[in-house]
Protein backbone atom coordinates (compact mmCIF):
# COMPACT_ATOMS: atom_id res chain seq x y z
CA UNK A 1 0.00 0.00 0.00
CA UNK A 2 1.16 3.54 -0.78
CA UNK A 3 1.25 5.84 2.24
CA UNK A 4 -0.57 8.96 1.04
CA UNK A 5 -2.52 11.47 3.13
CA UNK A 6 -5.32 12.60 0.79
CA UNK A 7 -6.77 15.28 3.12
CA UNK A 8 -3.39 16.91 3.69
CA UNK A 9 -2.57 16.83 -0.03
CA UNK A 10 -5.92 18.37 -1.00
CA UNK A 11 -5.47 21.24 1.46
CA UNK A 12 -1.89 21.93 0.36
CA UNK A 13 -2.07 21.54 -3.41
CA UNK A 14 -5.69 21.55 -4.61
CA UNK A 15 -7.93 23.78 -2.49
CA UNK A 16 -5.01 25.59 -0.83
CA UNK A 17 -7.28 26.29 2.14
CA UNK A 18 -6.28 25.58 5.74
CA UNK A 19 -9.92 25.40 6.83
CA UNK A 20 -13.17 24.49 5.12
CA UNK A 21 -14.58 26.92 2.56
CA UNK A 22 -17.85 26.65 4.52
CA UNK A 23 -16.36 27.37 7.96
CA UNK A 24 -17.35 31.06 8.07
CA UNK A 25 -20.88 30.47 6.74
CA UNK A 26 -21.45 27.59 9.19
CA UNK A 27 -20.27 29.78 12.06
CA UNK A 28 -22.51 32.66 10.98
CA UNK A 29 -25.62 30.51 10.53
CA UNK A 30 -25.04 27.69 13.04
CA UNK A 31 -27.97 28.54 15.34
CA UNK A 32 -30.34 28.81 12.37
CA UNK A 33 -29.02 25.52 10.97
CA UNK A 34 -29.63 23.76 14.29
CA UNK A 35 -33.22 25.02 14.21
CA UNK A 36 -33.67 23.69 10.67
CA UNK A 37 -31.92 20.30 11.12
CA UNK A 38 -32.17 19.15 14.75
CA UNK A 39 -35.12 16.86 15.37
CA UNK A 40 -35.91 16.54 11.65
CA UNK A 41 -36.46 13.39 9.59
CA UNK A 42 -33.94 13.26 6.74
CA UNK A 43 -33.94 11.17 3.56
CA UNK A 44 -30.72 11.07 1.51
CA UNK A 45 -30.88 9.37 -1.90
CA UNK A 46 -27.56 8.35 -3.43
CA UNK A 47 -26.20 8.68 0.08
CA UNK A 48 -23.35 6.19 -0.27
CA UNK A 49 -21.47 8.18 -2.94
CA UNK A 50 -18.76 10.72 -2.20
CA UNK A 51 -20.97 13.81 -1.97
CA UNK A 52 -23.99 12.09 -0.46
CA UNK A 53 -21.96 10.37 2.27
CA UNK A 54 -20.20 13.61 3.15
CA UNK A 55 -23.59 15.37 3.28
CA UNK A 56 -24.69 12.79 5.84
CA UNK A 57 -21.46 13.18 7.81
CA UNK A 58 -21.90 16.97 7.87
CA UNK A 59 -25.46 16.55 9.14
CA UNK A 60 -24.50 14.05 11.86
CA UNK A 61 -21.22 15.67 12.86
CA UNK A 62 -22.60 18.98 14.05
CA UNK A 63 -26.37 18.49 14.24
CA UNK A 64 -28.94 16.07 15.64
CA UNK A 65 -31.65 15.00 13.20
CA UNK A 66 -34.29 12.70 14.64
CA UNK A 67 -34.04 10.16 11.81
CA UNK A 68 -31.72 9.42 8.90
CA UNK A 69 -32.82 7.26 5.96
CA UNK A 70 -30.16 6.49 3.35
CA UNK A 71 -30.97 5.01 -0.06
CA UNK A 72 -28.36 3.85 -2.58
CA UNK A 73 -28.04 1.02 -5.11
CA UNK A 74 -24.48 0.30 -3.89
CA UNK A 75 -24.99 -2.09 -0.99
CA UNK A 76 -21.28 -2.41 -0.17
CA UNK A 77 -20.81 1.36 0.08
CA UNK A 78 -23.88 1.62 2.30
CA UNK A 79 -22.31 -0.93 4.62
CA UNK A 80 -19.00 0.95 4.71
CA UNK A 81 -20.82 4.25 5.38
CA UNK A 82 -22.65 2.70 8.32
CA UNK A 83 -19.45 1.24 9.77
CA UNK A 84 -17.71 4.60 9.45
CA UNK A 85 -20.57 6.48 11.12
CA UNK A 86 -20.85 3.96 13.96
CA UNK A 87 -17.10 3.99 14.56
CA UNK A 88 -16.69 7.76 14.29
CA UNK A 89 -17.75 10.80 16.28
CA UNK A 90 -21.18 11.25 14.75
CA UNK A 91 -24.66 11.82 16.21
CA UNK A 92 -26.22 8.74 14.62
CA UNK A 93 -29.93 8.87 15.45
CA UNK A 94 -31.76 5.88 16.89
CA UNK A 95 -33.82 5.72 13.71
CA UNK A 96 -31.01 5.18 11.21
CA UNK A 97 -31.96 3.00 8.23
CA UNK A 98 -30.14 2.19 5.00
CA UNK A 99 -31.89 0.69 1.99
CA UNK A 100 -30.18 -0.69 -1.18
CA UNK A 101 -33.01 0.49 -3.46
CA UNK A 102 -33.11 2.03 -6.94
CA UNK A 103 -34.77 5.47 -7.00
CA UNK A 104 -36.51 4.54 -10.24
CA UNK A 105 -38.14 1.37 -8.89
CA UNK A 106 -41.65 0.69 -7.63
CA UNK A 107 -39.97 -0.58 -4.47
CA UNK A 108 -38.67 2.93 -3.78
CA UNK A 109 -42.19 4.32 -4.12
CA UNK A 110 -43.47 1.83 -1.54
CA UNK A 111 -40.57 2.56 0.80
CA UNK A 112 -41.11 6.32 0.44
CA UNK A 113 -44.79 6.10 1.31
CA UNK A 114 -44.23 3.66 4.17
CA UNK A 115 -41.42 5.57 5.90
CA UNK A 116 -42.40 9.16 5.12
CA UNK A 117 -43.15 11.93 5.47
CA UNK A 118 -39.68 13.45 5.57
CA UNK A 119 -38.67 16.98 6.60
CA UNK A 120 -35.47 17.21 4.53
CA UNK A 121 -34.95 15.28 1.28
CA UNK A 122 -31.64 15.39 -0.60
CA UNK A 123 -31.09 13.63 -3.92
CA UNK A 124 -27.54 12.77 -4.99
CA UNK A 125 -28.43 10.01 -7.45
CA UNK A 126 -26.63 11.04 -10.64
CA UNK A 127 -24.70 9.98 -13.70
CA UNK A 128 -21.77 12.35 -13.39
CA UNK A 129 -19.22 11.29 -16.00
CA UNK A 130 -18.73 13.08 -19.31
CA UNK A 131 -17.55 9.72 -20.70
CA UNK A 132 -21.10 8.39 -20.26
CA UNK A 133 -22.26 10.11 -23.46
CA UNK A 134 -20.56 7.49 -25.62
CA UNK A 135 -23.77 6.34 -27.39
CA UNK A 136 -27.56 6.55 -27.35
CA UNK A 137 -27.88 3.81 -24.72
CA UNK A 138 -25.58 5.42 -22.19
CA UNK A 139 -27.27 8.78 -22.83
CA UNK A 140 -30.71 7.29 -22.17
CA UNK A 141 -29.40 5.89 -18.87
CA UNK A 142 -28.04 9.37 -18.06
CA UNK A 143 -31.39 11.03 -18.80
CA UNK A 144 -33.21 8.40 -16.78
CA UNK A 145 -31.12 9.06 -13.66
CA UNK A 146 -30.41 12.78 -13.95
CA UNK A 147 -33.76 13.96 -15.27
CA UNK A 148 -36.67 11.51 -15.39
CA UNK A 149 -36.13 10.12 -11.88
CA UNK A 150 -35.80 13.62 -10.44
CA UNK A 151 -39.29 14.48 -11.68
CA UNK A 152 -40.66 11.16 -10.40
CA UNK A 153 -39.31 12.01 -6.96
CA UNK A 154 -40.84 15.50 -7.06
CA UNK A 155 -44.26 14.05 -7.88
CA UNK A 156 -43.94 11.81 -4.82
CA UNK A 157 -42.96 14.78 -2.65
CA UNK A 158 -46.08 16.71 -3.66
CA UNK A 159 -48.13 14.25 -1.58
CA UNK A 160 -46.29 15.30 1.61
CA UNK A 161 -44.12 18.36 0.90
CA UNK A 162 -40.88 18.48 2.93
CA UNK A 163 -39.44 21.59 4.54
CA UNK A 164 -36.48 21.40 2.16
CA UNK A 165 -35.65 19.53 -1.05
CA UNK A 166 -32.15 19.53 -2.52
CA UNK A 167 -30.98 17.99 -5.80
CA UNK A 168 -27.31 18.18 -6.71
CA UNK A 169 -26.30 19.81 -10.00
CA UNK A 170 -22.87 20.56 -11.53
CA UNK A 171 -20.79 23.43 -12.83
CA UNK A 172 -21.12 21.73 -16.22
CA UNK A 173 -24.75 22.86 -16.35
CA UNK A 174 -23.57 26.44 -16.92
CA UNK A 175 -23.14 26.85 -20.69
CA UNK A 176 -23.05 23.05 -21.20
CA UNK A 177 -20.81 21.54 -23.87
CA UNK A 178 -21.46 17.87 -23.07
CA UNK A 179 -24.59 15.73 -22.66
CA UNK A 180 -23.98 15.24 -18.94
CA UNK A 181 -24.02 19.02 -18.40
CA UNK A 182 -27.10 19.35 -20.63
CA UNK A 183 -29.00 16.72 -18.63
CA UNK A 184 -28.09 18.50 -15.41
CA UNK A 185 -29.25 21.83 -16.87
CA UNK A 186 -32.52 20.16 -17.85
CA UNK A 187 -32.70 18.69 -14.34
CA UNK A 188 -32.37 22.20 -12.90
CA UNK A 189 -35.22 23.46 -15.06
CA UNK A 190 -37.30 20.39 -14.18
CA UNK A 191 -37.01 20.79 -10.42
CA UNK A 192 -37.49 24.58 -10.66
CA UNK A 193 -40.83 23.92 -12.36
CA UNK A 194 -41.97 22.77 -8.90
CA UNK A 195 -40.44 25.65 -6.92
CA UNK A 196 -43.82 27.34 -6.39
CA UNK A 197 -45.12 24.21 -4.65
CA UNK A 198 -41.96 22.77 -3.05
CA UNK A 199 -38.90 24.37 -1.40
CA UNK A 200 -36.42 23.58 -4.21
CA UNK A 201 -32.66 24.15 -3.88
CA UNK A 202 -29.69 22.97 -5.93
CA UNK A 203 -25.96 23.64 -6.20
CA UNK A 204 -23.32 23.83 -8.89
CA UNK A 205 -19.86 23.32 -7.56
CA UNK A 206 -16.32 22.32 -8.30
CA UNK A 207 -14.68 18.94 -8.84
CA UNK A 208 -14.65 16.97 -5.61
CA UNK A 209 -11.01 16.07 -5.05
CA UNK A 210 -10.39 12.31 -5.00
CA UNK A 211 -14.11 11.51 -5.28
CA UNK A 212 -15.24 8.10 -6.50
CA UNK A 213 -14.49 7.79 -10.23
CA UNK A 214 -12.49 11.02 -10.41
CA UNK A 215 -9.17 11.34 -12.22
CA UNK A 216 -7.09 11.81 -9.02
CA UNK A 217 -8.54 8.73 -7.32
CA UNK A 218 -7.90 6.87 -10.58
CA UNK A 219 -4.23 7.84 -10.34
CA UNK A 220 -4.04 6.41 -6.82
CA UNK A 221 -5.67 3.19 -8.01
CA UNK A 222 -3.23 2.90 -10.91
CA UNK A 223 -0.26 3.33 -8.58
CA UNK A 224 -1.62 0.71 -6.18
CA UNK A 225 -1.83 -1.68 -9.15
CA UNK A 226 1.58 -0.68 -10.52
CA UNK A 227 0.11 0.73 -13.71
CA UNK A 228 1.10 3.92 -15.61
CA UNK A 229 -0.86 7.15 -15.33
CA UNK A 230 -2.56 9.29 -17.95
CA UNK A 231 -3.36 13.00 -17.68
CA UNK A 232 -4.85 15.65 -20.02
CA UNK A 233 -3.00 18.89 -20.62
CA UNK A 234 -4.58 22.33 -20.28
CA UNK A 235 -7.72 21.18 -18.40
CA UNK A 236 -8.25 23.48 -15.40
CA UNK A 237 -10.70 22.81 -12.61
CA UNK A 238 -11.92 24.29 -9.36
CA UNK A 239 -11.63 21.81 -6.49
CA UNK A 240 -13.40 21.31 -3.19
CA UNK A 241 -12.55 18.63 -0.65
CA UNK A 242 -15.01 15.76 -0.05
CA UNK A 243 -15.84 17.29 3.34
CA UNK A 244 -16.52 20.69 1.74
CA UNK A 245 -18.79 19.09 -0.87
CA UNK A 246 -21.04 17.65 1.83
CA UNK A 247 -21.03 20.84 3.88
CA UNK A 248 -21.86 22.97 0.85
CA UNK A 249 -24.85 20.80 -0.06
CA UNK A 250 -26.10 20.63 3.53
CA UNK A 251 -25.87 24.40 3.89
CA UNK A 252 -27.60 24.98 0.56
CA UNK A 253 -30.37 22.50 1.33
CA UNK A 254 -31.45 24.23 4.54
CA UNK A 255 -30.29 27.84 4.20
CA UNK A 256 -30.88 28.76 0.54
CA UNK A 257 -34.21 30.12 -0.69
CA UNK A 258 -36.50 28.10 -2.92
CA UNK A 259 -35.36 28.46 -6.52
CA UNK A 260 -31.72 29.18 -5.64
CA UNK A 261 -28.79 27.62 -7.48
CA UNK A 262 -25.94 27.86 -4.98
CA UNK A 263 -22.27 27.97 -5.99
CA UNK A 264 -18.91 28.55 -4.25
CA UNK A 265 -17.33 31.98 -4.65
CA UNK A 266 -13.95 30.99 -6.07
CA UNK A 267 -11.39 33.00 -8.04
CA UNK A 268 -10.66 31.61 -11.55
CA UNK A 269 -7.13 33.02 -11.48
CA UNK A 270 -6.21 31.72 -8.03
CA UNK A 271 -8.42 28.68 -7.47
CA UNK A 272 -8.59 26.95 -10.87
CA UNK A 273 -5.87 24.27 -10.99
CA UNK A 274 -4.74 22.26 -14.05
CA UNK A 275 -4.85 18.48 -13.76
CA UNK A 276 -1.26 18.17 -14.99
CA UNK A 277 -0.09 20.26 -12.03
CA UNK A 278 -2.05 18.04 -9.64
CA UNK A 279 -0.56 14.76 -10.90
CA UNK A 280 2.99 16.13 -10.79
CA UNK A 281 2.46 17.48 -7.26
CA UNK A 282 1.01 14.12 -6.20
CA UNK A 283 3.94 12.10 -7.58
CA UNK A 284 6.44 14.51 -6.04
CA UNK A 285 4.61 14.38 -2.71
CA UNK A 286 4.84 10.58 -2.80
CA UNK A 287 8.57 10.79 -3.46
CA UNK A 288 8.39 9.27 -6.94
CA UNK A 289 8.74 12.28 -9.17
CA UNK A 290 7.15 12.26 -12.60
CA UNK A 291 8.47 10.75 -15.83
CA UNK A 292 6.76 12.59 -18.69
CA UNK A 293 5.67 10.21 -21.46
CA UNK A 294 4.31 11.29 -24.83
CA UNK A 295 2.19 8.18 -25.45
CA UNK A 296 0.46 5.35 -23.63
CA UNK A 297 2.88 2.90 -25.29
CA UNK A 298 5.87 4.71 -23.82
CA UNK A 299 4.21 4.89 -20.40
CA UNK A 300 3.37 1.17 -20.40
CA UNK A 301 6.88 0.18 -21.48
CA UNK A 302 8.41 2.31 -18.74
CA UNK A 303 6.07 0.74 -16.20
CA UNK A 304 6.97 -2.78 -17.36
CA UNK A 305 10.65 -2.02 -16.77
CA UNK A 306 9.85 -0.84 -13.26
CA UNK A 307 7.57 -3.81 -12.44
CA UNK A 308 10.18 -6.31 -13.68
CA UNK A 309 12.32 -5.48 -10.67
CA UNK A 310 11.36 -7.56 -7.64
CA UNK A 311 12.17 -4.81 -5.13
CA UNK A 312 9.54 -2.48 -3.69
CA UNK A 313 7.82 -0.03 -6.04
CA UNK A 314 9.36 2.94 -4.27
CA UNK A 315 12.88 1.58 -4.71
CA UNK A 316 12.22 0.65 -8.35
CA UNK A 317 11.09 4.09 -9.46
CA UNK A 318 14.42 5.76 -10.20
CA UNK A 319 13.56 8.25 -12.93
CA UNK A 320 10.01 9.19 -12.03
CA UNK A 321 6.65 7.45 -12.21
CA UNK A 322 5.49 7.07 -15.86
CA UNK A 323 2.64 9.36 -16.87
CA UNK A 324 1.30 9.98 -20.35
CA UNK A 325 0.37 13.61 -20.98
CA UNK A 326 -1.96 14.34 -23.88
CA UNK A 327 -3.94 17.17 -25.42
CA UNK A 328 -7.66 16.78 -24.81
CA UNK A 329 -9.33 15.36 -27.92
CA UNK A 330 -12.54 13.79 -26.59
CA UNK A 331 -16.16 14.90 -26.97
CA UNK A 332 -17.69 17.29 -24.48
CA UNK A 333 -14.48 18.30 -22.72
CA UNK A 334 -14.46 21.88 -21.42
CA UNK A 335 -11.05 23.36 -20.67
CA UNK A 336 -12.32 25.48 -17.76
CA UNK A 337 -15.16 25.66 -15.25
CA UNK A 338 -17.85 28.27 -14.65
CA UNK A 339 -20.69 28.41 -12.16
CA UNK A 340 -23.01 30.89 -13.87
CA UNK A 341 -23.69 32.54 -17.22
CA UNK A 342 -23.64 36.19 -18.29
CA UNK A 343 -27.43 36.39 -18.01
CA UNK A 344 -27.67 34.98 -14.47
CA UNK A 345 -28.70 37.32 -11.67
CA UNK A 346 -26.42 36.58 -8.72
CA UNK A 347 -26.66 37.20 -4.97
CA UNK A 348 -23.15 37.29 -3.54
CA UNK A 349 -23.94 39.21 -0.33
CA UNK A 350 -26.25 36.94 1.71
CA UNK A 351 -23.58 34.31 2.39
CA UNK A 352 -19.85 34.74 2.96
CA UNK A 353 -18.24 32.20 0.64
CA UNK A 354 -21.27 31.12 -1.38
CA UNK A 355 -23.29 32.85 -4.06
CA UNK A 356 -26.71 32.04 -5.50
CA UNK A 357 -28.23 32.37 -8.95
CA UNK A 358 -31.65 33.94 -8.38
CA UNK A 359 -33.23 33.92 -11.85
CA UNK A 360 -33.19 30.20 -12.63
CA UNK A 361 -35.54 29.25 -15.46
CA UNK A 362 -38.90 27.91 -14.29
CA UNK A 363 -40.77 26.11 -17.05
CA UNK A 364 -44.41 25.05 -16.63
CA UNK A 365 -44.64 21.39 -15.59
CA UNK A 366 -46.62 20.68 -18.76
CA UNK A 367 -43.71 21.94 -20.86
CA UNK A 368 -41.30 19.70 -18.96
CA UNK A 369 -43.54 16.72 -19.60
CA UNK A 370 -43.58 17.55 -23.33
CA UNK A 371 -39.78 17.65 -23.39
CA UNK A 372 -39.65 14.27 -21.66
CA UNK A 373 -42.10 12.82 -24.19
CA UNK A 374 -39.92 14.02 -27.08
CA UNK A 375 -36.77 12.58 -25.52
CA UNK A 376 -38.43 9.23 -24.88
CA UNK A 377 -39.74 9.17 -28.46
CA UNK A 378 -36.16 9.52 -29.71
CA UNK A 379 -34.95 6.72 -27.44
CA UNK A 380 -37.71 4.41 -28.73
CA UNK A 381 -37.01 5.26 -32.37
CA UNK A 382 -35.37 2.31 -34.20
CA UNK A 383 -31.82 3.18 -35.19
CA UNK A 384 -31.71 6.32 -33.04
CA UNK A 385 -28.22 7.73 -32.56
CA UNK A 386 -26.46 10.04 -30.14
CA UNK A 387 -26.79 12.96 -32.59
CA UNK A 388 -30.61 12.63 -32.55
CA UNK A 389 -30.73 13.10 -28.79
CA UNK A 390 -28.35 16.04 -28.93
CA UNK A 391 -30.62 17.79 -31.44
CA UNK A 392 -33.60 17.44 -29.10
CA UNK A 393 -31.59 18.77 -26.17
CA UNK A 394 -30.39 21.74 -28.24
CA UNK A 395 -34.00 22.57 -29.12
CA UNK A 396 -34.85 23.11 -25.45
CA UNK A 397 -31.46 24.33 -24.20
CA UNK A 398 -30.39 27.17 -26.55
CA UNK A 399 -27.02 27.62 -24.81
CA UNK A 400 -26.08 23.94 -25.24
CA UNK A 401 -23.05 24.06 -27.54
CA UNK A 402 -22.04 20.44 -27.80
CA UNK A 403 -18.38 19.70 -28.53
CA UNK A 404 -18.28 16.57 -30.69
CA UNK A 405 -14.89 15.07 -31.54
CA UNK A 406 -15.95 11.53 -32.30
CA UNK A 407 -13.92 10.11 -29.44
CA UNK A 408 -14.85 9.11 -25.88
CA UNK A 409 -12.72 9.18 -22.74
CA UNK A 410 -13.05 5.39 -22.79
CA UNK A 411 -10.38 5.41 -25.51
CA UNK A 412 -7.86 6.71 -22.97
CA UNK A 413 -6.02 4.88 -20.18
Amino acid sequence: MIDFDIESFVRKYMTKRAESLLAADFEKCRDEMHWRIDGKRMLVIGGAGTIGSNYIKAALRGFKPAAMFVVDIDENSLTELTRELRAGDYNVPEEYITEPIDLGSDLFDRFFKAKGPFDIVANFAARKHVRAERDVFSIEAMCETNVFMAKKLLDLLLENPPEAFFCVSTDKAANPVNVMGATKKLMEETIMAYSDRLPIKTARFANVAFSNGSLPIGWLNRIQKKQPLSCPLGIRRFFVSPTESGELCLFASVMAESGDIVYPKLDPEKDMIPFDAVVKDMLNDMGFGCKVCSSSIEAKESMREISANSASLRLCVKNGYPCEFFGSDTSGEKTFEEFYTDTDIKDETTFINLGAVKNSKKRPVEEVEAIFANLRAVFRKPGAEKADVIEVLKEYLPNFQHIEKGKSLDSRM
